[in-house]
């Protein structure tokens, strides 16, 4: 079974990549839009941000940020074109990111076998499962980073 120690390993390799890939990103640079059916970096990043909220909510934690300012990058969203006040900036997401992660860690280090393994709807979702496809989920998307670097003309290997 994955325990919740293994769905933290997860999140924090993402962590690791998401510092790399935005390393010499600026928020300008955040906000270019593919020329093919995507999103900006920025949104990406954004969207990781909103469901995090989510993983500390099913952890039983307080999101970190109003449903509010996260909503713009919720699945199925707008794209991002350009900067406007819905767009946060790239290092309070890089921040806020961050300290997302340091209180999933909190949570995941606390929590106990009988919650972990606790059904959560109606449908009979454990929330180990919840957690690790929001885990697996975060990983599509960090890996969408690579070629959004690319995008802002980085043309490195980061890893």
């Amino acid at each position: 079974m994955i325990t919740a120690e293994h769905v933290n390993k997860i999140f924090e390799r993402g962590w690791w990549v998401i510092e790399r890939q935005t390393e010499g990103i600026s928020h300008e640079d955040s906000l270019l839009q593919p020329p093919f059916q995507g999103n900006c970096m920025n949104w990406v990043l954004g969207h990781l941000l909103f469901e995090r909220q989510h993983v500390l909510k099913n952890l039983g934690l307080e999101a970190m940020l109003p449903d509010e300012v996260v909503a713009r990058y919720a699945f199925d969203s707008d794209p991002i074109t350009s900067d406007s006040p819905d767009v946060i900036r790239l290092p309070d997401l890089l921040s806020n990111l961050k300290e997302a992660g340091s209180q999933i860690a909190e949570g995941l280090h606390s929590i106990d076998d009988q919650k972990w393994n606790s059904v959560i709807d109606e449908n009979g979702t454990k929330l180990w499962e919840r957690i690790e496809f929001l885990a697996w989920h975060e990983g599509y998307h960090v890996g969408q980073l690579e070629l959004l670097r690319q995008l802002t003309g980085k043309n490195d290997k980061v890893i």
